[in-house]
């Protein structure tokens, strides 16, 4: 069964941990994001961001995305990208290594490019689930986690959140996050990302610690 008060007990440590390590410019930037307003830069650099992230540490993608983004012309447009092959592949993989992922960048900037950006954008905000699982490494699972950087308000099933959810009694994490949100006048994907954040940084034995303590 649900327990409402244990989750908010979660989500108040969870808010003072992005608060002491400095992460108020992350949450305040998932706050703002609209994905009425997402432009043809922040699609193409949030879909290599989830692509990369997909059975990668975050913390491993953060040290190398400077560097591809540089090589993907720091996201102006697909047809930047698609005008600079194949030289934008040959100087990302001198930095990361894994030719797939630097493919599927290449082709989500390809069919951007092909179809137009207003002509994705639109499908996008029609049916996002869906449509973003046009683009290679985005699937069920990560097209949450892609549609919820573009600003849509929905929690994507990461498995921290999946077993936080678990552990506080509810069916699915945006079950949880939806109930904290309502209580505590805030959007459910910046609930998301507090708890995401919170438990992702910490250890398995913190983990557990921390629902053991609530």
């Amino acid at each position: 069964m649900p327990d409402l008060a244990r989750a908010l007990t979660v989500y108040s440590a969870a808010a003072e941990y992005v608060e002491r390590a400095g992460l108020h410019s992350e949450v305040q930037w998932q706050r703002d994001v609209s994905a009425r307003s997402f432009t043809e830069s922040q699609l193409l650099a949030e879909t290599a961001w989830v692509v990369l992230c997909s059975g990668f540490r975050e913390s491993t993608v953060r040290k190398v995305f400077g560097y591809l983004s540089l090589c993907f012309c720091d996201w102006d447009s697909a047809a930047a990208i698609v005008a600079s092959y194949p030289h934008c592949k040959v100087t990302a993989l001198r930095g990361f290594r894994n030719e797939r992922k630097v493919d599927a960048i290449v082709a989500a900037a390809r069919h951007i490019h092909s179809l137009g950006f207003m002509t994705v954008k639109n499908a996008i905000l029609a049916d996002p689930i869906s449509e973003l699982q046009n683009f290679r490494f985005i699937g069920p699972t990560t097209a949450w986690h892609l549609a919820k950087n573009l600003g849509l308000d929905v929690v994507k099933p990461d498995r921290h959140l999946v077993r936080a959810a678990s552990n506080l009694g509810y069916s699915t994490a945006f079950d949880l996050c939806q109930a904290i949100a309502t209580a505590r006048c805030e959007q459910p994907k910046v609930v998301d990302l507090i708890l995401w954040r919170y438990l992702a940084d910490a250890s398995a034995d913190q983990r557990r610690r921390i629902f053991a303590a609530v």
